[in-house]
């Protein structure tokens, strides 16, 4: 890599609209670099120790940023299965960023982008014609996968803000780090019972909680079309998985949510565990949101096809 081009790659961590990204689907060796550093940072937790504060931290950040992640930049963003304010949908959307996943305009654009090509060549991520590590975690760090596909959200472009957090990607995970980092050192100091540090929060509640949901993410691109029951015959591999479900608060049920993407709610009955329709519900009886869009009733008719995928 020659030094201007180390430049370009740095400008673009910090402003994703820095200079125009070309190339194909190989991986990106400057974006490889954070991804691995936020890995190294939750191996650090083995040597900077533990506490049950941080262990308790950093469980919260992964339920919360899961959430967000799953009720707004999936079921919100990318399929509007419900409706929220400007202001429900900025601090939604802020909260999914300090997930690390990219932006809001982002992570919708490609996620709709797989829904009209699943599982067909042009899915950025389909384990079928790219196996399953591609579609576990190369694909987005692939050059031709680093712009927004601007084309598919045209809705949510309108809005500033939203622009701002997909622009600047990076800006609100630094901020969840210092404000983990001043916590700890805080706690450290004041309550020094708790055995914990700034250190110790960033690696537990950063690190670790942050690769853990990567992973837990990313099996629904990868697993959650690989194994699993098929209760309807989509024109994909999409199925449906408990295990991924448990980890991802109701993403598992996968092909569910291929037969009818639009609906807030992917578990279709009521042994299929969704937390997050639980939270939205929740989020409803608060009067955050509002026009939770159900379930078709022709999908609970019991007119089910199991038949097998494409």
């Amino acid at each position: 890599m020659t030094l201007r081009a180390l430049r370009r790659a740095i400008a673009l961590w910090w402003d994703t609209d820095a200079a125009p990204v070309t190339g194909g689907p190989r991986i990106d060796v400057a974006r490889l670099v954070p991804f691995v550093a936020i890995h190294v940072l939750c191996l650090a937790a083995l040597w900077i120790g533990w506490s049950s504060t941080a262990l308790w931290v950093a469980a919260a950040l992964y339920v919360t940023r899961m959430f967000a992640i799953t009720g707004f930049y999936h079921r919100y963003f990318s399929h509007r299965a419900f409706r929220a304010s400007r202001a429900v949908q900025f601090v939604f959307a802020v909260a999914g960023a300090s997930a690390a996943q990219r932006g809001p305009l982002w992570w919708a654009s490609h996620h709709r982008h797989h829904h009209a090509h699943s599982d067909r060549p042009d899915d950025a991520h389909s384990p079928r014609h790219a196996g399953l590590l591609w579609s576990h975690l190369g694909w987005f760090l692939a050059s031709e996968n680093f712009a927004t596909r601007r084309q598919y959200v045209p809705d949510w472009s309108a809005y500033r803000e939203l622009r701002f957090l997909d622009r600047f990607d990076m800006l609100v995970p630094l901020a969840l780090i210092a404000l983990l980092y001043g916590a700890g050192e805080w706690l450290g100091t004041a309550h020094p019972d708790l055995g914990t540090s700034g250190l110790q929060l960033v690696a537990w509640g950063f690190g670790v909680s942050t690769v853990a949901l990567y992973h837990a993410t990313f099996l629904v691109n990868s697993l959650a079309h690989r194994r699993g029951t098929r209760r309807y015959a989509t024109n994909d591999d999409s199925r449906n998985n408990l295990f991924i479900a448990i980890l991802t608060l109701g993403e598992g049920w996968h092909n569910n949510h291929h037969h009818c993407p639009g609906s807030a709610r992917q578990g279709f009955r009521w042994w299929e565990i969704d937390l997050t329709w639980i939270g939205l519900r929740v989020l409803a009886a608060l009067r955050l949101v509002h026009d939770l869009r159900p379930v078709p009733a022709s999908a609970l008719a019991g007119a089910a096809n199991r038949g097998p995928a494409r």
